[in-house]
């Protein structure tokens, strides 16, 4: 198998490698894909809308100095969240910083880490598992949360409208009080010309396409724009071991999981795309 990072060389009809990340996020894949010499299209399964009420994110705002814990489920919590703080809050002491003192922003991997930092969260109080973990989820970010005391603290769990709810269990079963906001919404897509361009030969050639999963949600909405499609000849890359579970119930053919580092996508797709190319 060739390293991550290096070209592969494939003469002839490509595999297509169909990145279903939301836009805002599917650059670095497409990127890193693209430098490693595959043919590598976008397909967003997932748009992001604002939330549906605005004044719910500003009250949040408010009750951070409060919190012991904001935990950010993913960088478009962490984009849509500041995007909608007041230009004013009442409830904040005048000399406090842009995020108060000794109150912890968690994130559940790099991305979200690195999008907290931007967004001018101190990096010493941003708790995520480390970029080399095996896994980003929430069980990861337990692992470094759980030696604390949580009875009687208040977290603010910042999220999409709903959402995979074992961390608030958990914390909860050991006694926090857990509170949500959602700073957005997940929406089925309407794929632009481009997009239709890829489902349309994804439909006709199945068996050509790499699906790069990182959400079971991204595998819902494409059996909702392609329901007459079967998919047994597809194979798909998933992130986590929900994910690749999703596919398979979805009819992928072919479903391997892989660490969600981009390193390991970008080599567990070279590696699909010779064996492709090695077939009869």
């Amino acid at each position: 198998m060739a390293a991550a990072g290096a070209a592969v060389s494939v003469a002839g009809p490509r595999l297509q490698c169909v990145v279903t990340r939301p836009a805002a996020q599917a650059g670095d894949w497409l990127q890193a894909l693209h430098e490693a010499g595959l043919d590598a299209q976008p397909l967003p399964l997932i748009d992001i809308a604002p939330a549906a009420d605005p004044a719910l994110v500003q009250a949040a705002w408010n009750s951070l100095p409060g919190q012991a814990l904001v935990m950010f489920v993913s960088a478009n919590a962490v984009q849509h969240f500041f995007a909608a703080r007041p230009a004013t809050l009442p409830a904040w002491p005048p000399s406090m910083p842009a995020w108060p003192a000794g109150v912890q922003a968690a994130a559940a991997g790099p991305g979200t880490a690195a999008a907290l930092c931007a967004a001018g969260v101190p990096a010493q109080q941003v708790v995520s598992p480390a970029d080399d973990a095996p896994a980003y989820d929430t069980e990861a970010l337990w692992s470094l949360l759980q030696r604390q005391g949580w009875a009687g603290r208040s977290v603010l769990i910042v999220r999409g409208d709903g959402g995979r709810d074992w961390l608030a269990d958990t914390l909860q079963a050991q006694g926090a009080q857990v509170h949500f906001v959602a700073a957005y919404r997940r929406v089925l897509p309407q794929p632009d010309a481009a997009g239709r361009a890829v489902l349309a030969r994804a439909a006709l050639a199945p068996a050509s396409q790499l699906w790069l999963f990182s959400s079971s949600e991204a595998v819902a909405n494409l059996l909702a724009l392609a329901p007459a499609v079967h998919w047994a000849g597809a194979a798909a890359l998933a992130t986590h071991p929900r994910i690749a579970q999703a596919a398979r119930n979805a009819g992928f053919g072919q479903v391997q999981e892989v660490g969600p580092q981009r390193t390991a996508v970008v080599a567990a797709a070279l590696a699909a795309a010779q064996r492709w190319a090695a077939a009869p």
